[in-house]
Order: C-alpha cells, then structure tokens, then sequence
C-alpha cells in the first residue's frame, strides 16, 4: 500500500483529493489530508475509508519531520512560501514531493540534494503554471521536430467568470485569491518583441493592454505578467525574437482598475491610521487633493480625467468606493482596504460558474518557408463554486502527476517542471479524456 499525504485542504485541493480518493481502492492508496482547520480535512475525505484527516501545523517542525518520514509521496498545497520546508523534509527521508507551485530558488537549490536522495519534486503542475507549460511544449516540440523556425511566443491565461454569470459592470468576480488580484503585476513587467526588449513599469502597465478573442466566449484584453523572459530558457527559446505571456480580463478592465494603481490604493507596504473608524469615501479621498468643499466624485474625475469616461466611472461607483460604509479593519495597508471593498461585490454567488480562459499563438516560419501561425485555446467551466474551473484546472493535472509517480510511471529524480513529453504527454492526454482539451487552429 502506498502512502500519500495533501498537505493543505483548502479550495484548490478540491478536485485532487477527490481525484485520489476516486482511484485509491484501486490502487491500494491511503490519502491522509492534514489542513491546519482539522474540520475541512475531515469534510473533504467525504467518508471514504480511504481517506484519513489530521489537523496539520507547517510551523510545527516536529510535525513536519514526523508526517514526512511516515508517508510514501507528498502533495504539498500550502502557501508557496512554506513549500521549502516541505522539500527540504522530503530530501531528508527521501520520499517524492509535487506542487502546483513554481519553482523558487530555496527548491531549485535542492535539485542535486533531491538527486542524491533519488527523488523527485515536481513543481508547476497546476494551471498557470502547468496546463500553460504542458500545452506550450506540446506544441513547440512538434514544429521542432518538423523542422520549423519559431519566431514568436505568445501566451495568456485568465480566471473569469462564466458568461451567462456576468452580471457586473466589471465584467469580473473574484475566482482565486483575492489578495493577489490586488497586488497583481506590481514591479516590473518585462517581455521581447521582435528581438527588443521592453520593460513596462507597474503605474504603466495597465495602459498597455493586448487584444484577442477566443470562440464561443467573446473578446478579451491582456496586459503583460511580470517576467516573461525567464520563460525562455523554460522553454528552450533563448533566441527568440518575441516572447510575451499576459493576464486576460475582459474588455473595460484594465482602464478602470489602472486608476486605483495610479491613486495608490493597491499599496501594500504602509498602513493607514486610523482606518477602521474610515469609510469608504474618506478612504479614497485620502489620496485626493485636499479641497473642503469639493466631493469626492468630482475629485476624482478632476485627478484622472483622461481616464474617466462613463464605463469607468459606472464601475467605480458600483463597486461602492464612494459609499459611507466603515472599514472596520485596524492598521490595514491600502491594498487590504480595496479587498475588503472588493470582496463585498465580486465574490461568486450562489449558483455562479466560473471559467478558465488560455489561448497561445505560435508564429514560425516551416522548414520550406511559408509564415504560418497555431492558435491553440482552451477554455474549462467550473462545476459548483466549491469545484471551480480553477480548482479543477489547479488540481487534477497535479493528480494525475502524483498517480504517475505512485504507479512507477514517472521515476525522475531532481527538480523538474512539466516541460518534457515523458511529463506532459500522458497528462495532457489524461486531461484530454476527462474533457479539458485544447483546440488548435492553423493558419
């Protein structure tokens, strides 16, 4: 019998616990479940007798050592920031390791102690990263070998809301982590076009925004993510003249959000006084000019009138900025304030369905000349809103991975990510069977 530990509960390990559970009789598996909550481990084993909870403490270092040295495998869903801990535990009792998460370079730096101890830990198994790799390399493989030239990489993901539930003047709702949302392409954006490299600053970055559209649900715009550079040696595509990954939102987005970046109420690094006795209004006016008599509104629209048209405006208003609504959050930095007012309006509701939206365009030039180009999307709907497209896109390529390595299928040691076709084609061809399918176009 094999042993498999999912260390953390929360919504994203949704359809990988179910995933393992499903299959574990079959497989003579045993899946333990530690979640700091105990009550959502126990509630996510459904009653299967294969499946064992325990609450889980990842700053309890003696825990840690004593759940590593008793299982076979683990499935680490905690916050990307305590992933190294569970790595450098692994290579120590030497049993294999899997995240969703990418690589940093407290693991990286694992990689010969991971060889040594002939495991494996395999990062970036999720959405993006991970469905995003595998579909990439799937592609840029096959005009390798076809003896084609690439010379433009474009690729972008996005986690929106289902149409026929987009009923807000943003045209959004919250499908991940709020907090990163807010904080989203904060630093420097960076990309090549054409062999130039462009270097967009975060109060610039919102301004700058890609269009595309993907069949059967609608237009998108996109604006860059932070480092696409790095994905060139992800790739093998050091000499490529154009490489670009983005974030879609729907069209309106970026104009509206780009005025809080510009205002300062997505900053992260100060707190301010007095916030929990602050309203809403007062919270935005602290950015504005200090005119007694003038409102908010017209502030506000003064400040950024070249942004400000009446969609942008509609959805500031909505939103509730201009509200007398209290904080009531103690010391908070602006970005928390702006969750908070966030959180009460774009949260999915009940009944809503959420969506992943990915899309890549290849450019190249074949081996007998023509310029060509692959579009290849994909587009995945949620199931409820605890089996939510990103939970499903996030966890069952992760799974099939760990049923790889449970089953013997996979046998890599070091640190890997899933760039290579003995990872990527047999989970994309188990995702293809469980229907998330990309289509290709070519032209």
């Amino acid at each position: 019998m094999k042993n498999i530990t999912i260390l953390g509960a929360g919504l994203s390990a949704t359809s990988l616990i179910d995933y393992l559970l499903q299959r574990a009789e079959s497989y003579d598996w045993q899946i333990h479940i530690g979640d700091y909550d105990e009550s959502i481990a126990i509630q996510k084993t459904n009653g299967n007798k294969r499946g064992h909870a325990f609450r889980f403490d990842v700053n309890d270092a003696e825990q840690i050592e004593t759940v590593i040295s008793s299982t076979d495998i683990v499935v680490s869903m905690l916050p990307a920031s305590f992933h190294h801990l569970i790595a450098e535990s692994c290579v120590k009792h030497k049993k294999q390791m899997l995240t969703a998460s990418y690589v940093s370079p407290e693991i990286k730096a694992l990689d010969q102690g991971a060889k040594d101890s002939e495991i494996g830990i395999f990062m970036e198994l999720g959405v993006d990263p991970g469905i995003d790799h595998m579909s990439a390399m799937k592609v840029i493989d096959k005009l390798r070998a076809d003896g084609s030239n690439l010379h433009a990489f474009f690729s972008s993901t996005g986690g929106l809301v289902a149409p026929e539930f987009d009923n807000n003047p943003w045209n959004y709702k919250f499908t991940w982590n709020p907090r990163n949302v807010v904080l989203a392409g904060q630093g420097n954006s960076m990309f090549i076009r054409n062999g130039r490299y462009k270097y967009i600053p975060y109060q610039r970055l919102f301004k700058r925004i890609a269009h595309t559209s993907i069949e059967g649900v609608g237009d998108f715009e996109i604006y860059p993510n932070r480092d696409s550079l790095k994905y060139r040696e992800t790739y093998g595509l050091e000499d490529i003249p154009t490489i670009f990954r983005g974030t879609m939102r729907r069209p309106g987005f970026a104009k509206a959000w780009d005025i809080f970046v510009q205002l300062g109420a997505t900053d992260d690094t100060y707190a301010i006084e007095n916030s929990a006795n602050m309203t809403y209004r007062e919270f935005i006016n602290t950015f504005l000019p200090y005119e007694q008599d003038t409102a908010v509104e017209v502030k506000l629209k003064a400040q950024f009138s070249e942004i400000i048209d009446e969609d942008v405006f509609n959805k500031l208003q909505w939103l509730g900025i201009f509200d007398n609504t209290k904080i009531e959050l103690k010391n908070a930095t602006p970005a928390q304030i702006l969750q908070s007012i966030m959180e009460r309006k774009l949260q999915l509701e009940d009944g809503d369905i959420d969506m992943i939206a990915m899309q890549h365009r290849f450019e190249f030039t074949t081996k007998s000349g023509e310029e060509k180009k692959i579009i290849s999307s994909i587009v995945v709907r949620g199931e409820s809103k605890e089996k939510t497209a990103m939970a499903i896109t996030v966890g069952t390529p992760l799974a099939i991975a760990t049923k790889m390595v449970a089953t013997g299928d996979i046998k890599l040691v070091g640190v890997h990510v899933p760039v290579i076709p003995e990872l990527y084609n047999p989970i994309l061809d188990e995702l293809e069977e469980l229907g998330i399918k990309f289509t290709e176009v070519e032209s």
